[in-house]
């Protein structure tokens, strides 16, 4: 079978797709009346344009070959297409429909662009034309920071660099040396669906839908439609037209600024206006300034005329007080009390004489302190001081605890005697 046939080309629907750890792919092509075994090897299938599904309807091209572990034959595929454009958009509706189902392009999740981005970024190939178109409006339009991310926009990596792009410009930190973009426009010129593929992929679509920068699509033309168009939070037509969407036009805000200025000073001045109407209206309703003041006047008129003969009542009334006070302030009164306050302050003083602790003293009596001088009131705080001091009336002694202890002597005036006998007093 080997030698008798060369390359064959064999169309038929994948079933049973997968991928082996090795990068090898093994699949079945089949249709309603046989199936057959294939296999791509790891550098051709890393090669294809498309991510193979089973359903899809192909058209592989390579060798017959035999596998002896199974006793079968199968194809080796040097090459693998979509069956034609049908069967690439019957692809492309199921893929939509099953993103669609897990809500990555419902309108709730759609962000508002900002009114006049600081940052756009672009994702985009570095050498085509729409770089350029997109480039050139902005600077038409209003001049902005553009920051591009190269990638390719077909063929075999495309999508998964697209998807990178797309996720590392949300990554950039704020104040990072790269400007992160208020706006990222993800842009590709016209093509047939195969040139636009790249942006079907669901690793793309998936990057797009979880930015957290607002993304416009503008892949292909006005009339192509991609599964990015609908992930993205807005859909342009063509990448010029992204760039008309993404930044107003600088001249219309210069505009809109100097007729806001004119409505601002034409406010002012009519508000100006009417404060000038208002203020001669109050003016023609107020009184004149001599019928506010005549009254007024007149008022103190009468009280200048009042005070003097006021002040001279007061003062009358205030002669005859002190005339009153006078006659009980007698200089024999002041004498009297004078000399009971004298007397008064003598008894005082005497008692005070006599409870002077020093007054004892003078009848031969000793205070006793200890050296800080405290005054010592009893035998044991006098054996605790140790050393005293003794307070006479002309004079003090230092004096000392003997160590020997004291002979009890009766107190003076106790009465002493034997059993039976009359008791004396010393």
């Amino acid at each position: 079978m080997e030698d008798a046939f060369g390359h064959v080309r064999v169309r038929g629907e994948i079933s049973g797709w997968k991928r082996a750890a090795s990068g090898h792919c093994y699949l079945c092509l089949k249709d309603d009346k046989a199936v057959l075994d294939g296999v791509l090897w790891k550098a051709t299938a890393a090669a294809l344009a498309f991510r193979p599904e089973d359903g899809i309807e192909v058209v592989a091209t390579g060798k017959l070959t035999t596998y002896p572990g199974r006793s079968r034959y199968q194809i080796v595929i040097d090459r693998l297409e979509l069956a034609g454009q049908g069967a690439l958009m019957a692809l492309l509706d199921k893929r939509r429909r099953a993103l669609a189902a897990e809500g990555l392009f419902d309108a709730s999740a759609k962000r508002k662009l900002p009114f006049h981005p600081k940052v756009i970024g672009v994702v985009t190939s570095p050498t085509g034309a729409v770089i350029r178109d997109i480039l050139h409006r902005l600077a038409d339009r209003c001049p902005s920071h553009v920051v591009v991310w190269p990638v390719p926009v077909q063929g075999e990596g495309a999508a998964a660099q697209i998807a990178a792009a797309v996720r590392g410009f949300d990554a950039l930190p704020p104040t990072g040396p790269v400007a992160r973009p208020d706006l990222v426009i993800v842009a590709r010129g016209g093509g047939s669906i195969e040139d636009l593929w790249a942006f079907n992929e669901e690793e793309v679509v998936r990057a797009v839908a979880a930015s957290s920068i607002p993304i416009i699509s503008a892949v292909g033309h006005e009339t192509d439609t991609s599964l990015c168009d609908f992930a993205a939070d807005v859909r342009a037509p063509t990448p010029t037209a992204a760039a008309e969407m993404a930044v107003p036009v600088r001249g219309d805000l210069l505009g809109a600024l100097r007729e806001l200025g004119f409505r601002i000073e034409r406010c002012a001045r009519r508000a100006q206006e009417r404060a000038g109407e208002q203020l001669a209206v109050s003016l023609r309703r107020w009184p004149a300034r001599e019928a506010l003041l005549a009254p007024q006047r007149q008022r103190l008129d009468e009280l200048a005329e009042r005070l003097p003969r006021a002040l001279r009542t007061e003062l009358s009334h205030a002669r005859a007080a002190l005339g009153n006070a006078a006659g009980a302030l007698r200089p024999g009164l002041l004498a009297g009390a004078h000399r009971r306050a004298s007397e008064r302050l003598q008894a005082l003083w005497r008692v005070a004489e006599l409870a002077h602790p020093n007054r004892p003293l003078q009848r031969g009596y000793a205070r006793v302190e200890d050296r800080a001088g405290k005054t010592l009131m009893s035998a044991a705080a006098a054996r605790a001081a140790s050393r005293l001091r003794l307070i006479f009336a002309d004079g003090d002694v230092e004096a000392a605890v003997g160590r020997e202890a004291p002979v009890e002597r009766p107190r003076r005036g106790a009465y002493l005697g034997a059993a039976g006998e009359q008791p004396k007093l010393l």
